[in-house]
């Protein structure tokens, strides 16, 4: 017993997000990009990080995910620097965009005296419009000058991403390795255009534990899957996702419990994003259980969390439970029709055999609350997963029906 409470990594929550990682310094700026808020981030290193990235399954992918993609290959995975822009995706801007996005990494490499292809770009925003690219020189140049480490200006990178969020997102976690701490800490942005494979969202991340490219490509992999795959606000996917994560320079593993901190920095930063998903009400957290494997379980939960039919029904508080359990089957992960159950708030909802336990009104009472458990026992095996997601209001409509303008 006592060899298994040593096993389990103490993890100290922190303020500050990527401010809180030594050797890390942020700046957010207003650029002119968007009319008046923050819109222009910089991220950089005090010396070089080794970088794993994880983006969009779309095929129409965003000029800077391809630049980043290329500097990330010809560098070996070393880069010193972040440049992220909202207001504006530069996605399906043809070379014009491919254009842009190195001369944006261009002039950050200059202005932080680094080489070009160590810097990654993002963008965010609408899609089919080019990067005001005066606007985001002169960004850069202020967003330069006013880098500095610490939460107040990883506030300011977060805000500075946004799109439709209403709040930044921060997140960090200490954790010790035979006396000595490190951290993990991150920043992200997304609140609608969210679906469970890679999530419209961006997020950065960085540890100060050292280890190799190759361990943490492998560790983000892991907690990407767990964390931002497993999240929906609205079913679609954008063209700019991407997570990219940056670690001190090492050689082989990661150290113990890093992967524990990663996985608790994104699962934070994930769940942010659905409880300020565009005019969301309600979160929803779905825990399958009883599956034959993760890969089923993982596939069910998603169904369910994806299903617009269920978002309505949870907006309108209809406990319409018929609706989950056809979304957990469209996917065709091998359920048993015969063997599942459900629960609603840790109650029984619907036993075993389509045997409704919760009256409508009982149940009806359980969706009023603003954070609703919902668990799918599949009754097949001991396997498990969990997904969040929130419901669709008319606000959704109303806020992507005008986002242009």
């Amino acid at each position: 017993m006592i060899a298994e409470i040593e096993l389990q990594p103490r993890l100290v929550a922190l303020r500050g997000g990527l401010g809180a990682v030594p050797g890390v310094r942020l700046a957010g700026v207003h650029a002119g990009i968007k009319k008046r808020k923050r819109d222009l981030a910089l991220i950089a290193f005090d010396a070089p990080q080794v970088c794993a990235s994880a983006i969009t399954t779309n095929e129409m992918k965003a000029a800077p995910l391809l630049v980043s993609r290329e500097h990330l290959a010809s560098h070996g995975g070393e880069m010193r620097a972040l440049v992220c822009n909202s207001g504006c995706a530069n996605a399906c801007t043809g070379e014009r965009g491919e254009r842009d996005a190195r001369a944006t990494a261009r002039q950050a490499a200059a202005l932080l005296g680094v080489e070009p292809q160590s810097v990654a770009v993002a963008s965010t925003g609408v899609i089919g419009v080019p990067l005001q690219m005066d606007r985001v020189s002169k960004g850069l140049e202020r967003a330069a000058s006013d880098l500095e480490s610490g939460g107040k200006a990883a506030f300011d990178a977060a805000e500075a991403i946004m799109t439709t969020d209403r709040v930044p997102k921060l997140a960090a976690y200490a954790f010790y390795e035979n006396g000595k701490k490190y951290v993990v800490g991150g920043i992200a942005k997304g609140s609608g255009m969210i679906a469970p494979n890679m999530a419209t969202m961006l997020a950065f991340i960085a540890t100060d534990a050292p280890m190799s490219q190759s361990a943490l490509q492998r560790h983000l992999l892991e907690s990407t899957d767990a964390s931002f795959n497993m999240i929906s606000v609205d079913g679609d996917m954008s063209t700019n996702d991407a997570v990219y994560a940056f670690a001190a320079p090492g050689e082989g593993e990661a150290p113990a419990h890093f992967a524990a901190a990663l996985r608790k920095v994104c699962d934070d930063l994930a769940q942010s994003m659905v409880a300020d998903g565009e005019g969301a009400t309600k979160t929803m957290t779905v825990h399958v259980t009883g599956a034959a494997s993760e890969t089923q379980a993982r596939a069910a939960a998603r169904a369910v969390i994806n299903s617009n039919l269920v978002k309505t029904a949870l907006f309108g508080e209809d406990p319409n439970w018929g609706r989950i359990i056809a979304a957990a089957g469209s996917v065709k992960a091998g359920l048993d029709p015969e063997t599942w159950s459900l629960y609603l708030n840790d109650q029984l909802w619907v036993d075993t055999g389509a045997v409704e336990v919760l009256s409508e009104a009982e149940a009806h009472r359980e969706l009023e609350q603003t954070a609703v458990n919902v668990r799918l026992d599949l009754g097949i095996g001991t396997a498990s997963a969990t997904g969040w997601g929130c419901d669709l209001s008319r606000d959704y409509v109303r806020i992507n029906a005008s986002y242009r303008t």
